[in-house]
């Protein structure tokens, strides 16, 4: 594995899209009724939800993982292939491996955050979904209410690529294109079994933030990223 100096840093900009309810659990202590059993994560000054970065990173590593691995038993983190390790980073015990990714929390698109005042929700941008598990032995149902993010939501989704090694450029790029690939066939957050979370990539975009390096084509990599949306 090669580790060069900075010799670059890519942006990637696009919207996540949310399919189906979307839970993320937070703590209780902001909830606008008062009486929901599982809220999800909001922001601590605009309580408007978000999706944490580390949330979008370890999806997407462990989906990889999965997609490399041999067994049916997933192996150890210090023990990813090479193309994830260089992405996502390792700490293992003899080296450290820096990750080129740098994941960012997604807020509320502003544009959906004007649609959704505009719609009347069981919380504040957020729905309540009612469920139950029953006891097998007893056949006594436990309620509960969940919290989740309601379909149609949009988030500005945003990361950041250390170009350290422009031999190894562009299969990065295309790493990082199947997991969100892998994402969108999967889902994201709590309770997926049960038909949540599912989410969709828009309007990716690539561009260079220190420089304009003409041994860099954006346009291959746009290319990589194309079409990337829901399965």
């Amino acid at each position: 594995m090669s580790q060069n100096g900075l010799v670059n840093k890519l942006m990637i900009t696009g919207k996540l899209k949310i399919l189906t309810g979307l839970h993320i659990g937070g703590n209780s202590d902001f909830s606008p009724i008062g009486s929901v059993d599982s809220p999800f994560i909001r922001d601590s000054l605009t309580h408007e939800p978000i999706i944490p970065g580390s949330s979008i990173k370890g999806k997407i590593r462990t989906l990889l993982a999965k997609s490399m691995c041999n067994s049916y038993i997933l192996n150890d983190v210090d023990k990813d292939n090479e193309k994830i390790t260089r992405l996502f980073g390792s700490a293992g015990k003899n080296v450290t491996v820096f990750a080129r990714l740098q994941f960012f929390d997604l807020f509320l698109n502003r544009d959906c955050v004007e649609a959704l005042k505009n719609i009347e929700t069981d919380t504040y941008f957020g729905e309540i979904k009612f469920e139950n598990t029953i006891s097998r032995l007893t056949g006594i149902a436990n309620p509960r209410q969940i919290e989740r993010v309601p379909a149609g939501t949009i988030f500005d989704f945003k990361l950041v690529y250390n170009v350290e090694n422009k031999d190894e450029l562009i299969e990065d790029m295309q790493t990082l294109a199947d997991g969100l690939k892998l994402l969108q066939a999967d889902y994201l957050g709590g309770h997926g079994s049960r038909g949540y979370g599912r989410v969709s990539f828009e309007d990716l975009n690539v561009k260079q933030i220190i420089n304009e390096d003409n041994q860099i084509d954006i346009n291959e990599i746009k290319s990589i990223f194309k079409g990337n949306k829901q399965l």
